[in-house]
C-alpha cells in the first residue's frame, strides 16, 4: 500500500523498536566496486554470472543486440489521466468497482450508495488477482473464476462532499462507514473470453462476496486463545470478516489465501496507550486515533471495549473459490503480523512452503513449511494442512548465506521467560518473537514469490525512508532508500528439479536496486536498461512460463514524474535485469495483483485507487478513469491485457 494513502502515525510506521544490521548494510558489503561501476549487470557478473555468461553479454552489446528475450517494444514512461500498453496490445476492463457480482446486484450509483448493494457488487481497491480455469482442475485459459482482493476504502474519492483529505475518513457516516465495510473483503467472479474479450458471466452460480462483516472460523494453535476471546465470541473460534487484504497465493489443493495487511488503521481507543496490551499494540501499529470512523459505529473496533479484537486480524484467510457456501478460515499457524502475499512451493517430499513479507519498514521476511506434505489425490486430506507445520523467519547473512530460524515455542528466547506460554502466544506476537530471534530487518518486504523455473525466490522491497545513514555503511548509497529494491533467495537445489523449499539455510543475492540511474544513488540494472525500464518501488510480481519476471510498481516519489507500471525482465540469461516497462498506470494509481492465464495470452492487474493524488476528491478528481463520464468517480478496476490476434504476452 503506498504511503501517500495513509496517515503517517498509521502506515508502515516502522513499529520495530530497535532493528538489527538492515539489509541494506549487506547488500553494500557483498556489492563489488566493479558491480557499482558497471550497473547491475556487473554486480550479477560479479555475484552470480559465469564468465562464459559475461562473454555472451559482452558480445550481444558490442553487437548492438539487445539480449533481452522480451519482444514487445517497451513504451515510455508517462504521468497522465489514461493508462497505456505497447504497440500491438490491447487492454480491457473486465470489472470495476461497483459492478454486480451476485445477480441481485443493483446499478452503481455513485451519488447514493448503500451497503447492501455494495455487499453485492465489487468492492473497492482490488489488489490480489488470481486465476482458477473452469471446469476446476482443467488447464482452460477462457473460462474461470476471477478472485480479487478488496484492500481498503478511500473515503475522499468514494463519496461526494468528502474533500480532498485524509481527514474525510473519520469524517465518515454511519451509514458511509458501513458501505465501507461492505466495500473491504474478497469477490469471486466467474468469467469467460469470448471474440478475445473477457467479460464476467452473468449470475455465474459460484459469484461470491467477502466483506469486513462475513463470519469466519479461526483454526490452528491459536484459536480458542483468551487473546482471540471477545464479548461477541467466547470461544475465540469465531470472528466476523477480514480486513485489509493486500496480496495474496493460492494452494496445490486449489483454495485462495488472502493475507491480513494494515489492519491496524481500523482499531482505535484510548487503550492503546493505556491498556494491558498497549506494548503489543504498538509493535503491530496500533494507536489510539484510527484512520477511519469506525470506531464511532461498532464496539468491536473500539479498543476501551473490545481490547482483544485487533488479535484476530494480520492472519492468513483460506477460502474455497469453488464452493461460495464455504466458511472462510483464518490459518493462525502462519504467524500473525501485516501479511503481504502468501505463494507457494512443492517441497520434494511432498511438503508445501508458503512465503510471506511483513510489509513494514524494518520488518521481516517468514516461510511456513506444512508437517504433512499434501495429497493431490485425495482434497479432503489437504483441508486442515495449514494448521501444522513450522513458521520460519529469515536472517540474512554477510558472506550470502540465508539462515530461516524457526519461531517455535521453547526454543531459544521463545519461553515462558520472555512472555510466551505456549506456540499461540508465539504466534499472536510473531513481530516481537521474531524480534527475539534477531531476524534481518528489511525494506519493506511486499510480495516474496517463487520463480518454479529456475527455483529462486523474489522478494519485493518497496522502500525505507526511514533508513538513517548511521544505520547503513558510510559507503552505502541506499540510506533514505526511497525506491526499493528485490532480491533473491536460493534454496538448495535450484536450477534442478529438486529444489528443498523447507530447508533451512540457503544463499541470498541482488536481483536489482530500483531508482533512476544518474538521479538515484545505488541504482543498479542491467548494463543495457533503457531509459524507459528503470522502475521505482517494486510491490507484487509474477512469473510467466518462461520463468521472466513482471513487476508491478507501487509510490514512486513525486519528483519521478511517472505513474506506476509494469516492468518485465529475465531472471537468467544475458537479459537478466534488463527490466522493460509493459504498462503504466493511469495517475494516483498503484498497479497490484499481476497473473497470467495457463496459456500466457492474458495478463490480468488490479488498477488501485486511480485518482488517489493530491488534491483529488470524488467531486474534483484527477482523472475519471475508466469510464471518463461526468459525474463518475475514478473506479478501482481489474483489466486484462491481451495481443490484438492473440498470443504470448511478451514473446
Amino acid at each position: 500500500m503506498p504511503e501517500h494513502t495513509k496517515p503517517l502515525e498509521i502506515e508502515d510506521i516502522g513499529s520495530n523498536p530497535a532493528p538489527r544490521e538492515t539489509i541494506g548494510e549487506l547488500i553494500e558489503r557483498r556489492l563489488s566496486r566493479r558491480a557499482a561501476l558497471g550497473g547491475l549487470f556487473g554486480a550479477a557478473a560479479a555475484i552470480t554470472l559465469s564468465d562464459q555468461l559475461l562473454a555472451s553479454g559482452s558480445r550481444a552489446l558490442a553487437q548492438g543486440v539487445s539480449p533481452s528475450t522480451l519482444g514487445f517494444r517497451e513504451i515510455a514512461h508517462q504521468l497522465g489521466e489514461r493508462d497505456a500498453v505497447p504497440e500491438g496490445y490491447e487492454s480491457q476492463v473486465v470489472i470495476r468497482w461497483g459492478d454486480a457480482v451476485l445477480p441481485d446486484a443493483p446499478a452503481f450509483d455513485p451519488r447514493a450508495q448503500t451497503a447492501a448493494a455494495q455487499a453485492t457488487q465489487f468492492g473497492y481497491n482490488n489488489d490480489y488477482v488470481d486465476f482458477f480455469p473452469l471446469p476446476r482442475g482443467s488447464r482452460t485459459a477462457t473460462h474461470g473464476l476471477l478472485v480479487v482482493n478488496h484492500e481498503y476504502a478511500d473515503t475522499q474519492l468514494m463519496f461526494p462532499g468528502m474533500g480532498d483529505d485524509e481527514t474525510s475518513r473519520l469524517r465518515a457516516s454511519r451509514e458511509q462507514a458501513a458501505v465501507e465495510m461492505a466495500s473491504h473483503g474478497l469477490s469471486v467472479v466467474e468469467i469467460r473470453r469470448d471474440n478475445g474479450r473477457w467479460a464476467p458471466v452473468a449470475e455465474g452460480r459460484l459469484n461470491r462476496r467477502i466483506t469486513a462483516s462475513t463470519p469466519m472460523r479461526i483454526s490452528g494453535p491459536a484459536a480458542g486463545h483468551d487473546r482471540l476471546k471477545t464479548s461477541a465470541d467466547a470461544t475465540g473460534t469465531r470472528v466476523l470478516g477480514t480486513l485489509n487484504n493486500c496480496a495474496g497465493g493460492n494452494t496445490p489443493w486449489g483454495t485462495v489465501l488472502t493475507a491480513e495487511e494494515n489492519f491496524n488503521q481500523y482499531f482505535g481507543g484510548a487503550a492503546a496507550k493505556t491498556g494491558t496490551q498497549a506494548a503489543m499494540y504498538k509493535r503491530y501499529g496500533i494507536v489510539e486515533k484510527a484512520s477511519y470512523s469506525w470506531p464511532q459505529y461498532e464496539d468491536r473496533f473500539n479498543l476501551d471495549r473490545e481490547p482483544n479484537e485487533p488479535n484476530r486480524f494480520g492472519w492468513i484467510v483460506e477460502i474455497d473459490p469453488h464452493d461460495p457456501d464455504s466458511v472462510p478460515v483464518k490459518r493462525t499457524a502462519l504467524g500473525r503480523f501485516k501479511h503481504e502475499g502468501c505463494t507457494h512451493a512443492v517441497c520434494p517430499d511432498g511438503r508445501v512452503a508458503f512465503y510471506s513479507g511483513d510489509d513494514e519498514r524494518f520488518d521481516y521476511i517468514y516461510k511456513f513449511v506444512t508437517a504433512r506434505p499434501f495429497d493431490a489425490n485425495n482434497p479432503q486430506a489437504n483441508r486442515d494442512l495449514l494448521d501444522d507445520g513450522t513458521l520460519f523467519v529469515a536472517r540474512f547473512h554477510e558472506d550470502g548465506r540465508l539462515e530461516w530460524m524457526p519461531l517455535v515455542h521453547g526454543q531459544g528466547p521463545l519461553s515462558a521467560a520472555n512472555g510466551f506460554n505456549s506456540q499461540a502466544d508465539v504466534l499472536i506476537e510473531t513481530r516481537r518473537a521474531a524480534d527475539l530471534l534477531k531476524a534481518t530487518p528489511m525494506d519493506r518486504p511486499e510480495d516474496v514469490q517463487p520463480n518454479l523455473v529456475n527455483g529462486r525466490v523474489y522478494a519485493m522491497l518497496t522502500n525505507n525512508t526511514r533508513r538513517k545513514p548511521e544505520q547503513v555503511d558510510r559507503t552505502n548509497p541506499r540510506a533514505a532508500n526511497a525506491n526499493g529494491h528485490v532480491i533473491e533467495m536460493i534454496p538448495p537445489g535450484a536450477g534442478t528439479d529438486k529444489v528443498d523449499h523447507a530447508a533451512t539455510e540457503g544463499r541470498w543475492e541482488i536481483f536489482l536496486l530500483a531508482g533512476r540511474p544518474g538521479v538515484d544513488a545505488g541504482a543498479q540494472y542491467h548494463q543495457q536498461t533503457s531509459a524507459e525500464g528503470w522502475l521505482s518501488c517494486p510491490d507484487n510480481c509474477t512469473f510467466d512460463a518462461k520463468g521472466r519476471v513482471w513487476i508491478s510498481t507501487d509510490g514512486a516519489p513525486s519528483t519521478h514524474k511517472v505513474a506506476d507500471g509494469l516492468y518485465a525482465a529475465d531472471t537468467d540469461g544475458a537479459g537478466r535485469a534488463l527490466t522493460r516497462l509493459f504498462y503504466q498506470a493511469p495517475v494516483g494509481a498503484e498497479v497490484c495483483g499481476p497473473c497470467f492465464t495457463p496459456d500466457d495470452e492474458t495478463i490480468f492487474l488490479a488498477i488501485q485507487h486511480p485518482g488517489d493524488s493530491k488534491g483529488s476528491s470524488f467531486d474534483n478528481p484527477s482523472t475519471r478513469w475508466p469510464d471518463f463520464e461526468a459525474g463518475m468517480p475514478p473506479r478501482p478496476s481489474i483489466i486484462a491485457i491481451t495481443r490484438k490476434g492473440g498470443g504470448v504476452i511478451g514473446s
